[in-house]
């Protein structure tokens, strides 16, 4: 860990606040490609192999959160450019830990690639709670956020 990750005020309610409402867009985007895909094999029944199936959710999902984040932007009078570079920019690294730690959650409970009323929760818990960190250390030390 570097000193300046060290010297990052961690008690700032404000910036948690804030950065719990980043992540939440970003788990919203994320969710919506790869639930989406998860569940369009589940109801198909495609023969699909699960890691295939997972990765396809994961490549769906970080789709998704940069559409979600880049529509957002440009409602905030960003031009389209620069709205896709901004979201891809400021969470990409933030996208990725959430999916995976999304998709390592559901295949440890299931066995990958299966939505239920008890894997979904966790799956969007442990995918908020995995970048939350990251999001605060980005907004404190550059001011850097999506929305």
């Amino acid at each position: 860990m570097s000193s300046e990750t060290l010297n990052i005020k961690w008690n700032c309610k404000h910036t948690w606040k804030k950065s719990s409402k980043n992540t939440a867009w970003c788990l919203l985007g994320c969710s919506i490609g790869d639930f989406g895909t998860i569940l369009f094999f589940q109801l198909t029944g495609i023969p699909f192999p699960v890691l295939s199936i997972m990765v396809l959710a994961i490549i769906n999902g970080l789709i998704t959160s940069i559409a979600l984040e880049t529509i957002i932007l440009i409602k905030q009078n960003f031009r389209f450019i620069n709205a896709i570079k901004t979201a891809f920019g400021m969470s990409f690294i933030s996208m990725i830990s959430m999916e995976i730690a999304m998709n390592l959650t559901d295949y440890l409970i299931t066995g990958g690639a299966i939505l239920n009323l008890y894997v979904v929760p966790l799956m969007l818990l442990v995918g908020f709670i995995t970048p939350l960190p990251y999001n605060y250390y980005k907004l404190k030390k550059y001011n850097i956020s999506c929305h």
